[in-house]
């Protein structure tokens, strides 16, 4: 961390010490969702615990038109707490839902969640301490990656996003030990006055807009700070099925964002790519030239001998037998639908029209 992340950082008392909760900016809390009765209520709660001023802030539930007991019961918490609004997202994609957000709310500051995730008690006012005090135009924690289920393959999948070998060097999901300067942060608090700026989410992406903004933040000389204090829950995938629709998803849209003349993303999102397509080619030549053939074999048993080792150490350190052989599956669906998926999406690219919608068959 630099000298000027250090000098902005050193002193964050100052923000609590104010006398006054009119000199503290309000802030609107985003929450998309989409059929998450089972979450929302959880969610709703982490919020409204924070310990950010009540009288200067707001909680946006932007939803999608649910079909399930979601509206319900955003209704009944509206009904009974003045800091709670339902805001009908009839596009339903997340970046729609952060522009219907974004038009209604009346903050200062910007924050974004989901339904899908926890906020810790201290969210919010870390997020905007840290924002006032570093002058950065998104500021955001990391993610805690939780079980999607206490089955073996539901705590693989989880163990899996939060390592190197599964996300590189994604500190938003592996973790950092200082606020560092990012290409992304978890969700993000964002100043009101930035979207004049460099505008809304581009609602063509249904994914991949957050890394579109991100990058519009930087391209402008912005900055996004992470901060490992700032914590926000994530439930990852609990079955093998879902981790691999998902994967495949997000690896197309990494490449298909060149449809719309964007660039959302950063080298380590190629890496996947990368490895499948010099497997492909190098099995694919082999019909030429035998030594091709060896080098795919060598390339792929490369591969298998780095994720066993990695699969084993994390079996050791979680003592947790049941990682020596799932571990190993976990990462090759992370590693080769990833990048596949990638892949497919540079096809689509050359392909005249539009081929791909939604993310996973999930709305906002």
């Amino acid at each position: 961390m630099n000298d000027r992340v250090s000098n902005c950082l050193s002193d964050l008392r100052q923000f609590d010490s104010q006398p006054s909760s009119e000199k503290i900016p309000f802030a609107s809390v985003l929450v998309a969702a989409w059929n998450e009765e089972k979450h929302i209520s959880k969610c709703l709660d982490s919020i409204i615990a924070n310990d950010y001023p009540k009288d200067r802030m707001e909680i946006l539930v932007i939803d999608g038109m649910s079909g399930d007991r979601t509206r319900e019961i955003v209704k009944d918490y509206a009904s009974r707490s003045p800091l709670i609004r339902l805001v009908d997202n009839p596009k339903r994609y997340f970046p729609a839902a952060m522009n219907v957000g974004i038009e209604n709310a009346r903050g200062e500051v910007i924050l974004i969640t989901s339904a899908h995730s926890l906020c810790d008690p201290k969210y919010v006012s870390a997020c905007v301490r840290h924002q006032q005090e570093s002058g950065a135009e998104n500021v955001g924690g990391v993610l805690r990656i939780e079980r999607g289920s206490e089955t073996g393959v539901g705590r693989a999948i989880a163990s899996a996003l939060a390592s190197k070998f599964g996300s590189g060097n994604s500190g938003v999901k592996t973790g950092v030990k200082v606020p560092t300067w990012a290409d992304t942060a978890a969700f993000g608090c964002y100043r009101r006055k930035l979207f004049d700026e460099i505008g809304l989410f581009d609602e063509r992406l249904l994914s991949s807009s957050d890394l579109d903004l991100n990058l519009r933040i930087r391209k402008t000389g912005g900055r996004i700070l992470l901060v490992p204090e700032i914590e926000v829950q994530y439930f990852a995938d609990a079955t093998l099925g879902s981790f691999l629709r998902h994967n495949f998803a997000d690896g197309v849209w990494i490449s298909y964002v060149m449809k719309f003349g964007k660039k959302a993303w950063s080298w380590r999102h190629w890496v996947p790519a990368a490895f499948v397509l010099s497997l492909v080619a190098a099995f694919a030549l082999s019909a030429v030239n035998h030594r091709f053939l060896w080098l795919g074999l060598g390339i792929a048993a490369v591969y298998a001998a780095v994720n066993v080792v990695v699969s084993l150490q994390m079996a050791v350190r979680e003592r947790d037998p049941h990682y020596a052989f799932l571990l190993p599956i976990v990462f090759a669906v992370r590693h080769f639908v990833h990048g596949t998926g990638t892949l497919y999406g540079l096809i689509l690219v050359i392909l005249p029209g539009e081929h791909w919608k939604g993310r996973r068959g999930r709305k906002a």
